[in-house]
Parts: structure tokens; C-alpha cells; sequence
């Protein structure tokens, strides 16, 4: 599972022209499924997200995670995470998984953040065209592989 977590002022998702989601602050996770992928990488992705500490304490230093700040958690999928551009010049797609496993994996991570975790979660549409707008914060952007791990 790969996923690209960005600290935001705010950030909303568009489908055509109605908004789908919205926060304010807290954190953007564009979330990629791999065809590999278990409950545990879900696990384990998610549980890091809401704990990494990258939200600024009182001395300006990245101590804070998103539960600390009781931020605002908008997770949107992003099966272009596992796009291989190595080869060519058309990225393959083959590591990505099925749109069924997919949009399955997607709906457990939600789930998973919702039961565990006193967040407001909001999604994007899964397999829809999406338009993302966000004001990155800082910028800062983290990269999460759950693969680098296991």
C-alpha cells in the first residue's frame, strides 16, 4: 500500500461540480492499493498516518501528530500511486490492484480509520474523475510504502 500523506491548511474533492469531501486542517492521504496488499498493510498504513508526527508544536518543531491537533482526515484513491514509468514512456499499472480489490481495500481503510480513531474522515469517490484541491502546508509532503517494511 503507498500512500502520499500532505499536511493541509484545507483541502476538498470535486466530482463534477459537487464537493465530495472537504476538510480543514489536518491531512490530504491520497492512498494507492497494491494487488499484494492485506489487512495488515492497511493496518499498518493507517496507523501511521494518524500517529506520524508532522504538525508543529508550541517551539515549532514537528512533534504534533494528527490526533494531537484533532485535525481532519481526507482520504482520496489514487491507483496511479503504482504507476512504473521505468520502462517507456506509458506507465503500467500491473502492480495496482484490481478496481474491485480496490475500491474493497479503500472501504476497509476508511472503516478502519472511522472505528478506530475519533477523526473526521472524509472520502473522495472511489473510480471517479476527481478534481483535488488543496493548500499544502508548509509544503510538506511524506511519502508511506508499506512494502519498504514488511
Amino acid at each position: 500500500m503507498r500512500a502520499v500523506v500532505q499536511r493541509v491548511k484545507s483541502a476538498s474533492v470535486r466530482v463534477g461540480d459537487k464537493v465530495v469531501g472537504q476538510i480543514g486542517k489536518g491531512i490530504l492521504l491520497l492512498l494507492g492499493i497494491g494487488k499484494d496488499d492485506s489487512d495488515k498493510d492497511l493496518k499498518w498504513v493507517a496507523d501511521k498516518v494518524v500517529n506520524l508526527r508532522i504538525f508543529e508544536d508550541d517551539d515549532g518543531k514537528m512533534n504534533l501528530s494528527l490526533l494531537d491537533i484533532k485535525g481532519d482526515l481526507l482520504v482520496v484513491s489514487q491507483f496511479t500511486l503504482y504507476g512504473d514509468a521505468r520502462k517507456g514512456r506509458r506507465p503500467s499499472f500491473t502492480d495496482a490492484a484490481s478496481p474491485d480489490k480496490g475500491e474493497d481495500m479503500y472501504k476497509k481503510f476508511v472503516d478502519y480509520i472511522k472505528s478506530r480513531y475519533n477523526l473526521r474522515t472524509k472520502t473522495g469517490e472511489f473510480g471517479a474523475k476527481m478534481d483535488v484541491h488543496l493548500v499544502n502546508w508548509g509544503p510538506v509532503t511524506i511519502l508511506i510504502d508499506s512494502k519498504k517494511v514488511f
